[in-house]
């Protein structure tokens, strides 16, 4: 196997940025220090100028296959992702048919071995009738990054209503729990309420329907019964401020039964850009107004929200509308997250260490993935190297996802992915992929 060698390169790690030269072998980091030499043959980049992140780790995004992959897939999406530094991804079971059964995901995993280019791991669904074979994935704590819970709209039979269900999952569960939190009967009570006004639904509409009630009514019952039944409860993409007097920051993560995820386009967009970008930015839960965003902010920079993720959902532009009732719910993100990041740095929003620590570290610890995460010697060497002094505009021309669109098209954003390692493998360099090695099935230490 190829050998690396960085040399001079800042490392953004730990809480801390310090130059050094790292040594990569047999896919995991062998060395970290000043000065390395070594004998043997070796492959050496300079690093003098740029910073090194551990390789991102996505705890939410949607790659669509199988049955959708008219709009992206394993291997597509999993190529933009190390384009743009993200080496890990955990991915949601609303494919089609939906990951219901451990035979159904298990082909999920199989295929992914043969296509992706990161690790990956795979959620199992929860359906109002599957609750005992969700109950099965109890013994395969090592291999299954938890069991997600739709409690809102979702594809196909994965809207759990039913609370013996709930129950039954909560109480039952030794994985983490990770929930998409909306109430249906909120939302549909609003939508309602919009319709009998007889004007056509527009875009501005959607976080009306799906508004901060709905949102707080259901993630406030999700940790009610995650602390009556001591459940791991991972709450996903968070867009309220009230949501945040859920969670606390009293306590380290590595303790935390209860966390949450906020995802970058919340950070990013607000109510106020429906009047530009229209269905482009229509996701579940909504985008809203620009207090939330601003509170969204605060609760990451003071450790009530624990990591940054991306809910990357892309959908075919034909199906981002014209009509609200058609207009697909989902953005494609997973290869600009780190660069978006990357530019509210350079306004002076948040640290590189702060970056480092909400989308590797958190996600790291909070899922408990076992030698990823930290630039650590003896980890797997996932890596991202980035260069500050580079922009990049975002255009058609350079976006790798399938369905060939972003919301952050005609954006500069400072900051570029240059390299990107996964297990020690060179996989994208300079907009040039190498292909030839795949990424690993992601494991976990039971707790």
């Amino acid at each position: 196997m190829q050998k690396y060698l960085i040399k001079d390169i800042s490392i953004v790690n730990e809480g801390r940025i310090r130059v050094a030269d790292i040594l990569m072998a047999d896919e995991r980091i062998e060395k970290i220090e000043n000065n390395i030499n070594v004998r043997e043959k070796v492959t050496e980049l300079d690093g003098s100028g740029k910073h090194l992140f551990p390789g991102i780790i996505d705890d939410q995004v949607h790659f669509r296959e199988p049955g959708l992959t008219h709009k992206a897939d394993l291997y597509t999406e999993s190529r933009a992702a190390v384009a743009g530094g993200v080496t890990s991804f955990m991915e949601m079971p609303n494919t089609v048919p939906n990951a219901l059964t451990l035979e159904l995901l298990e082909d999920k995993y199989r295929r992914a071995a043969q296509v992706s280019l990161g690790n990956y791991s795979f959620y199992m669904g929860t359906s109002n009738d599957n609750a005992e074979e969700v109950l099965k994935v109890n013994a395969h704590k090592e291999s299954i990054c938890g069991v997600k819970i739709f409690m809102g709209s979702s594809t196909g039979n994965m809207l759990v209503e039913r609370e013996e269900t709930l129950r039954k999952v909560f109480g039952g569960s030794e994985m983490l729990i990770a929930c998409h939190c909306e109430r249906e009967d909120i939302i549909n009570r609003n939508l309602q309420k919009k319709l009998a006004e007889g004007v056509p639904l527009q875009p501005g509409d959607h976080p009306i329907i799906r508004d901060t009630e709905a949102c707080y009514a259901s993630s406030s019952f999700a940790v009610e019964l995650a602390k009556q039944y001591g459940s791991r409860l991972h709450v996903l993409h968070i867009t309220t401020a009230k949501e945040l007097e859920l969670f606390t920051n009293e306590i380290p993560l590595p303790k935390k039964k209860i966390t949450s995820e906020v995802c970058v386009h919340h950070l990013h967009f607000t109510a106020d850009d429906y009047a530009s970008l229209g269905y482009l930015i229509k996701c579940n839960p909504a985008i809203k107004s620009p207090e939330n965003k601003e509170a969204l902010w605060k609760g990451l920079l003071d450790d009530h929200l624990d990591v940054i993720a991306t809910d990357h959902a892309p959908h075919l532009l034909s199906e981002k509308g014209p009509l609200y009732e058609n207009a697909h719910a989902g953005l494609p993100l997973v290869q600009h997250s780190l660069s978006l990041m990357l530019h509210y740095h350079k306004e002076g929003r948040i640290s590189l260490e702060k970056i480092a620590e909400k989308m590797c570290h958190a996600v790291a610890d909070c899922f408990h993935v076992r030698d990823r995460g930290y630039i650590r010697e003896g980890y797997f060497a996932d890596l991202a190297m980035v260069d500050l002094r580079q922009e990049q505009m975002v255009s058609k021309s350079n976006i790798y996802y399938k369905c060939g669109w972003s919301p952050l098209e005609n954006r500069t954003l400072s900051g570029k992915v240059s390299h990107t390692f996964v297990n020690g493998n060179l996989v994208y360099e300079n907009g040039a992929f190498h292909e030839q090695h795949k990424g690993k099935r992601l494991t976990f230490d039971p707790r």
